[in-house]
């Protein structure tokens, strides 16, 4: 179950804050954060197989993340790769509203979509049936609708709201190391195991396969991502200062 954390504020030099753990089968074929082929504007991983991102930026500014949306009860039908949904938003120059607007949500399986061209942070779910604009403040998103208080989202946003002002990107990733059993007592019954999971994954076949921080500050994007092996073994890491430089009219 993936995580992303952010700390918006559109009226600060340092507008946007995200760290974010990225959980994946170890099978499944992917390139690290880099400069796309094809798009150098674009930096990010990249899947191998359908060729989206799970989390990237722009020289332009932009920014866009996703996370599935947990359809047990719906059946799986052929659809669109929604890897597709980011890739589309970096390569291109449309406002993240009109962007948002204008995707249709019945092409693909359940998605959680975040963009933010420069101005405006949109989330965006086919599930829900939301498009809208995101005011300043901090929030968590997993895989079920934003502001559904997941124990990990709820512990995540309120370590990030401590730091997203000063913080450096090693301090922004290492909030997402968090594994405390303690998120189960919580004094609820455990509705099940999905809803219990930490923020950091170990596991044999599938687990946290990378985590990474993005900082926006004044006109440059510091982008960290830190690679994970079975069971969490540390892999590589890259680690990228993007200027950022507004598209041509």
């Amino acid at each position: 179950m993936c995580l992303i954390l952010l700390a918006y504020d559109r009226r600060s030099a340092r507008p946007l804050v995200i760290a974010a753990n990225r959980d994946e089968f170890y099978a499944r074929p992917a390139h690290a954060a880099r400069y796309w082929d094809g798009a150098p504007q674009v930096f990010g991983g990249r899947d191998l197989e359908a060729g989206g991102t799970w989390l990237g930026v722009s020289t332009g500014g932009r920014f866009a993340a996703l996370t599935n949306y947990t359809d047990f009860d719906l059946p799986v039908a052929p659809a669109a790769s929604r890897g597709d949904l980011t890739r589309g938003f970096l390569e291109g120059n449309e406002s993240a509203v009109s962007y948002a607007a204008a995707v249709d949500g019945a092409r693909y399986q359940g998605f959680n979509l975040i963009v933010f061209d420069g101005t405006d942070l949109l989330y965006s779910s086919n599930r829900t049936g939301d498009a809208r604009t995101l005011d300043s403040g901090v929030y968590g998103l997993t895989n079920t609708w934003l502001g559904d208080e997941w124990p990990k989202t709820k512990h995540g946003t309120a370590a990030l709201a401590r730091i997203a002002a000063e913080a450096d990107a090693d301090a922004v990733l290492e909030l997402m190391l968090e594994e405390s059993e303690g998120y189960l007592a919580d004094g609820h019954e455990i509705e099940s195991a999905r809803r219990a999971t930490p923020a950091f994954l170990r596991g044999e076949e599938y687990g946290t396969r990378a985590s990474t921080a993005v900082i926006f500050e004044d006109d440059r994007i510091e982008f960290v991502e830190q690679l994970y092996g079975p069971m969490g073994a540390p892999g590589g890491r890259v680690a990228e200062t993007i200027r950022i430089r507004p598209p041509r009219p």
